[in-house]
């Protein structure tokens, strides 16, 4: 057993993939109509057929306030792991992104928390020992 796919909630699938791929460096992998949104997926460029992060409307009545609850409580909806996180902090502060938390040491791993934009929470991780 394997995860192929997992998600992320947004409130813009367009902004989500212009963000996820343009900002982050996702690649993208579908994009399908299905109705008024599209089955949108991404992935690494370095795992092309790994596991895909579907951009998914939160169209649920319950997934606003979700995403809401976890973004006050600075809880990340998604976790990616980078060679160097610190790198990738200042790469991406240079295109303006917003950090909820900057380059922090916690045990094995430095870790970053981000806001996608889109309604979440996003942390990078990069493991240290």
């Amino acid at each position: 057993m394997k995860i192929h796919l997992t998600n992320v909630m947004v409130d813009d699938q367009e902004k989500a993939r212009r963000f996820y791929t343009e900002v982050l460096g996702f690649q993208q992998k579908h994009d399908i109509p299905i109705g008024e949104h599209r089955w949108l997926t991404v992935v690494s460029p370095q795992d092309p057929d790994g596991t895909e992060l579907l951009l998914e409307p939160d169209e649920h009545p319950a997934a606003k306030p979700f995403k809401k609850a976890l973004v006050a409580d600075g809880i990340p909806a998604a976790a990616f792991m980078v060679d160097d996180v610190r790198a990738e902090y200042e790469r991406l502060r240079g295109l303006g992104v917003e950090f909820a938390q900057q380059p922090t040491e916690m045990g094995p791993v430095i870790t970053v928390v981000l806001d996608d934009t889109c309604g979440n929470l996003v942390q990078l991780a990069q493991y240290i020992g």
